[in-house]
């Protein structure tokens, strides 16, 4: 009898000493759209084959946060139903690849796949997450690509200023259960950053360095690491009705570096990218205009790579189609011209320019009217094809869009936009070649929550 009285008042105390932890809090936020798009052109080029599309599409993106208490908690988010509405369902890959800005895989999405799962937990000496969480963002939109990743994150808040440290696991290719082939060691790919923030009032400004050292063609035939430095010095301010936002990358180190450099040429990288952004509000008008720029690869240096790691970013969307990931490229697919070349984001090898102008008529109407143009920085090497590129200039795009609050909740966009294609999407220029001007109209219903 005195043993069953021990467990059973044993088992009381593991009961008194969990109940706080049955006492949680959940908050749940999100957002869910419907959207529909008609493509005109889905290449620019002169091909036989380059029907039109139009379709439907759907996301529903939900967070929740599990709060344990005031200082601690789970963090989460999945996306569900990301689909074409009545479109195939996409054909698995194997592996299956990653969609861009989930753990999923596309076909995951397409039915329900967990992005985020990490603790949050404030300490008196600091705020630490640990777990898979957003990476990718730093400073301004500019070059930000929100991707899922493995990471330990560090912050410290005095006042005014933030410090953050982090370690992030973007590759890893250790031997484990799920890759016994694997016979080397040393072939990931890591990142480490640290970041330095300065807020005022209407402002803030920050510097983040982050050093990439990527070792997965290590263990491969080329058998290089990648190994550099991301300087990336960012400023966020409003002076009087004036919103300024601007931000510098520049990548600096080795591109490649081989082991065995007796048979290989090392190639060093060199990669600068940046833009300014300004908006000035005099109610019920603004107006705005951006200039960015990211270097291309020159073709005459083939021992440095002045392009292709920076890129505009796929959560910078500054047309309807040119530069555009989020609708479409992500949806209708990539809009293409001659050789290889690319009209939809994330934006690379580009000088680009925008003015824009928008009314706000009553509170719930934003309509506005923006002109832009891109040209590439750099043209590919005239000797490939023993044609020269006919020309550096992307296009002119002019979108007209309209956004209504429903209610504070739910809003409505329609969008219209028009490209007259340059003579980059020609290609290398041979006899003949055409090109086409493209254009688009889309309309999406989002809720947010």
């Amino acid at each position: 009898m005195k043993r069953f009285w021990l467990i059973l008042l044993s088992l009381g105390l593991v009961i008194a000493l969990s109940i706080p932890a049955f006492a949680l809090d959940m908050k749940v936020s999100g957002e869910y759209y419907a959207a529909g798009l008609y493509l005109n052109k889905t290449r620019v080029d002169d091909a036989e084959t380059n029907p039109g599309t139009a379709f439907f599409y759907q996301r529903l993106r939900v967070g929740t946060d599990f709060v344990v208490s005031p200082s601690l908690k789970l963090v989460t988010r999945f996306d569900a139903l990301e689909r074409i509405w009545g479109g195939s369902r996409n054909s698995e890959k194997n592996p299956p690849s990653l969609a861009e800005d989930s753990s999923g895989s596309r076909s995951e999405n397409e039915n329900i796949a967990i992005d985020w799962a990490y603790i949050n937990y404030v300490s008196p000496i600091g705020t630490f997450n640990v777990g898979i969480m957003n990476d990718g963002s730093t400073g301004t939109i500019f070059g930000n690509s929100y991707k899922p990743l493995g990471r330990i994150k560090y912050s410290y808040a005095k006042d005014s200023f933030t410090f953050n440290l982090a370690y992030t696991k973007v590759k890893d290719q250790s031997y484990s259960a799920v890759t016994p082939s694997t016979s080397f060691t040393d072939g990931d790919n890591d990142k480490y950053g640290i970041e330095g923030v300065y807020k005022w009032k209407d402002g803030k400004a920050g510097l983040q360095i982050s050093y990439y050292r990527y070792a997965e063609k290590r263990p491969v035939s080329d058998n290089y690491n990648r190994t550099y430095l991301l300087f990336t010095p960012y400023a966020i301010a409003k002076i009087g009705p004036v919103a300024l936002q601007a931000e510098l990358n520049y990548a600096t180190g080795d591109y490649k570096k081989y082991d065995k450099p007796d048979s290989h040429t090392d190639v060093k990288l060199d990669n600068i990218s940046g833009w300014i952004d300004a908006t000035a509000t005099f109610a019920p008008v603004y107006v705005g205009a951006t200039i960015a720029y990211i270097s291309g690869d020159d073709p005459a240096t083939t021992d440095k790579q002045e392009g292709g790691t920076l890129k505009g970013g796929n959560d910078w969307n500054p047309c309807l189609i040119m530069f555009n990931y989020y609708d479409v490229a992500n949806w209708a697919g990539t809009i293409s011209g001659n050789n290889s070349s690319q009209v939809t984001g994330p934006m690379t090898n580009a000088w680009f320019g925008q003015g824009r102008v928008g009314v706000k008529p009553v509170p719930e109407l934003d309509v506005m009217l923006s002109v832009s143009y891109a040209t590439a920085d750099k043209k590919p090497d005239p000797s490939k094809y023993g044609y020269a590129y006919a020309n550096g200039t992307y296009g002119t795009e002019i979108d007209l869009t309209g956004t209504y609050k429903i209610t504070n909740n739910l809003s409505y966009m329609l969008g219209i936009g028009y490209l007259f294609t340059g003579d980059y999407f020609k290609g290398y220029d041979s006899p003949g070649t055409k090109i086409n001007d493209d254009y688009i109209v889309m309309n999406k219903l989002t809720l947010t929550f």
